[in-house]
């Protein structure tokens, strides 16, 4: 096993600061290419608990990809030997783990019956030498694994499978090219401040480093708080982009875990962010893609069981009393 899957402080630098690791595998499915969108082909390995992960969760829903694309989903819990999936008859989960071995929506490896995720980067690449992460798209024809960069995959659900598409999940397009100059400006300081800001705030291991991450994320939130002002439904364009689907994953996540377990308690989304607040009941209230791909039991036990340098007794909270406030 890798060094760096074995604590989660060693993700840190001598700094303190937290470093996010560069994904390994970066083809994509394009029509003509490698990896050609037939249907059946590929199989797509989350977590519910993801951020990451649950972008290509929302892309594949709002594209109508689910008879495209089956779906495995890791245990909430990730432990000393990182993801592993639920327990089967043919699949028991390792008993010195301490996990339990079963959790609603988690399944079996539906290809391969792995009991972790790192089997599966092991089977692609017998050498590898990094941390085991989510999401995977894996190619079922060639037994390769395609890509782990969950930026990537959105982008090519976005448009590869659109010739076996029809209406308006052929014609939603989540990055129009009369917009990609402001959606690529608009993701770049999102990802570095708010997407990674939350987990560079959470995985500081210096009051230094920590405030040299969390400052910047307070100015990113009202810099949002500041663009949907005017009552805007969407970020960009009047239209729903990459960059709801993107920023989306992490603010559905801030206050049931991030405004505690990451030490980003300077404001709720809820109450101190109102238009913010907004956009996000609307995407969640008003589009099922969004809805129904988060599950908020994942969410919290993942973040509060698995960082036991972070949380020692494994406590998970019983709050807030609703994850997400009703769309008045």
């Amino acid at each position: 096993m890798s060094p760096t899957q074995k604590d989660i402080t060693s993700w840190a630098d001598k700094s303190g600061s937290f470093k996010r690791q560069t994904s390994s595998f970066r083809e994509i499915i394009e029509p003509n290419g490698k990896y050609a969108p037939e249907k059946g082909r590929y199989h797509l390995y989350v977590s519910l608990a993801c951020p990451w992960a649950h972008r290509a969760l929302i892309v594949r829903k709002l594209k109508g990809l689910e008879e495209f694309i089956d779906v495995s989903v890791v245990h909430p819990h990730m432990l000393e030997k990182g993801w592993h999936f639920a327990k089967t008859s043919s699949n028991p989960a390792p008993q010195s783990e301490h996990s339990d071995d079963t959790f609603p929506a988690a399944t079996e490896d539906h290809l391969f019956g792995f009991s972790h995720l790192r089997e599966l980067y092991f089977k692609a690449q017998p050498d590898y030498d990094a941390r085991f992460t989510v999401p995977v798209v894996w190619d079922k024809k060639t037994n390769s694994l395609v890509n782990n960069e969950s930026s990537e995959i959105i982008r090519f659900l976005n448009t590869a499978f659109n010739e076996q598409l029809s209406g308006q999940q052929k014609e939603l397009d989540l990055y129009p090219q009369e917009l990609r100059k402001e959606i690529d400006e608009l993701n770049d300081w999102v990802y570095n401040d708010v997407n990674n800001g939350v987990y560079k705030s959470g995985f500081a291991t210096t009051q230094q480093a920590y405030e040299d991450a969390v400052k910047p994320l307070a100015k990113s939130l009202q810099r949002l708080e500041d663009i949907l002002s005017d009552g805007r439904e969407f970020l960009i364009g009047g239209k729903l982009t990459e960059a709801d689907v993107r920023l989306y994953t992490t603010i559905v996540r801030y206050d049931p875990v991030y405004y505690v377990h990451f030490k980003c308690n300077f404001g709720l989304i809820r109450h101190d962010y109102p238009h913010l607040h907004k956009w996000l009941q609307r995407l969640y209230w008003n589009n099922p893609a969004f809805k129904d791909t988060t599950n908020f039991e994942h969410i919290k036990e993942h973040y509060y069981y698995s960082h036991k340098h972070i949380n020692p007794n494994r406590i998970v909270p019983y709050g807030p009393n609703v994850d997400i406030e009703p769309l008045k």
